[in-house]
């Protein structure tokens, strides 16, 4: 990371309504414990009050943020504003489900200071968001966009999904067009993967439910990626495009490049230098430690040398940014390893780094192993 980079804030909300089968992210459908879950963030910000310069980034994640009513909302913000220091541009974003986009909840997201919206469309056609057993139709993620630019905001993501049973590449097409025709100043268009436990995970393990075979999965990427860089976006991470460098995440972009970030809540990760945590992963732990008077973490790590090297080519491989060359430079047969990987298209070298092309973004995973120090 480069000195001075400022550090990101993160806040997990760990509240939905339903249960996406695909989503191992950790919530629960009870509201119950929201009250339990807002005091305990307020004591946790207390505990790290002065302990990180000032943010430039806020991030509420889920979970599903904008469930909560205005009430909470404002508590939530009070507590952020109240302990911690942000500089004037700081990018405040919310993740939103459509069905939550009602015009009084958008004039309070602004009124509380959010200027970036990620929207959680996942498609624009109806029989597949029954298969991902989503709560929106594809017109009410129409109209909840309508309403946020209605609104003014002037920095909305998208987040897309492909890679699915039954989704067909005209399918796919047909539903980035339909995103392309609000404009999203970002998309982060991701493959389904399913994580064991949860319910599309066990139906894979009992073989009621099947992902696409490796081409297919290469050609709805390869597609992907060249429909939008030819609509003008950049192409910046594996799974998220931008028009323009200003509307690149800046907070995710954080954990890309090892800058410090805080996360609040339960089962949320903080990351300072090269030492790791995360916090509890039950909101009644979580609050139960933090009424004893005690920080509510469940483990932490200490990255060494090598592996804040092996860390930063595994995350630099899945960027456009790409790799600092002198991270590499010293392994055995370097020049003969970086010479095969631009002769096959792999990666490319400019300005002293080995930035990946999109064929090389398809097996970004197995780069870092080639310049193993083993």
């Amino acid at each position: 990371m480069s000195n001075g980079e400022s550090p990101g804030l993160y806040i997990h909300v760990p509240f939905c309504r339903t249960k996406c089968p695909y989503c191992d992210f950790y919530s629960v459908t009870s509201l119950s414990l929201i009250p339990d879950w807002l005091d305990g963030l307020r004591k946790e910000a207390v505990f790290y009050k002065d302990h990180f310069a000032a943010f430039d980034s806020i991030y509420l994640g889920g979970g599903t943020p904008t469930l909560l009513t205005e009430h909470e909302l404002a508590a939530l913000m009070d507590c952020l504003f109240n302990n911690f220091t942000f500089s004037p541009d700081t990018e405040i974003t919310i993740e939103a489900n459509p069905d939550d986009i009602i015009l009084d909840k958008l004039g309070v997201l602004r009124g509380i200071g959010v200027n970036r919206i990620s929207l959680g469309v996942q498609s624009f056609d109806d029989k597949e968001l029954q298969y991902l057993r989503r709560r929106h139709t594809a017109p009410e993620s129409e109209l909840a966009l309508e309403r946020i630019r209605a609104c003014g905001f002037t920095n909305v993501g998208l987040d897309l999904m492909y890679g699915f049973e039954g989704q067909t590449e005209a399918g796919w097409v047909q539903t980035i067009k339909r995103a392309l025709d609000f404009r999203p100043e970002h998309l982060s268009c991701y493959q389904m993967t399913l994580e064991e436990g949860t319910p599309f995970g066990k139906m894979l393990a009992e073989g009621r439910m099947k992902l696409l075979g490796e081409e297919e999965e290469r050609e709805f990427f390869l597609l992907t990626s060249r429909l939008l860089e030819k609509e003008g976006y950049i192409h910046y991470e594996i799974s998220n495009f931008a028009m323009g460098k200003e509307y690149i995440s800046r907070h995710n972009s954080k954990y890309w490049r090892h800058v410090p970030y805080l996360g609040l809540g339960p089962a949320a990760h903080s990351f300072r230098e090269d030492v790791r945590w995360w916090n509890l992963g039950s909101i009644e732990s979580y609050c139960k430690a933090l009424v004893d008077g005690k920080l509510p973490v469940a483990g932490s790590e200490t990255l060494s040398e090598e592996q804040h090297r092996l860390e930063s080519l595994y995350l630099g491989f899945r960027t456009s940014a790409g790799v600092d060359l002198e991270l590499v430079r010293n392994q055995p047969r370097f020049d003969m390893i970086l010479s095969e990987l631009q002769e096959s298209g792999l990666v490319q070298v400019h300005m002293g780094r080995a930035i990946p092309t999109r064929e090389g973004f398809l097996v970004a995973d197995s780069l870092p192993l080639l310049f193993a120090d083993w």
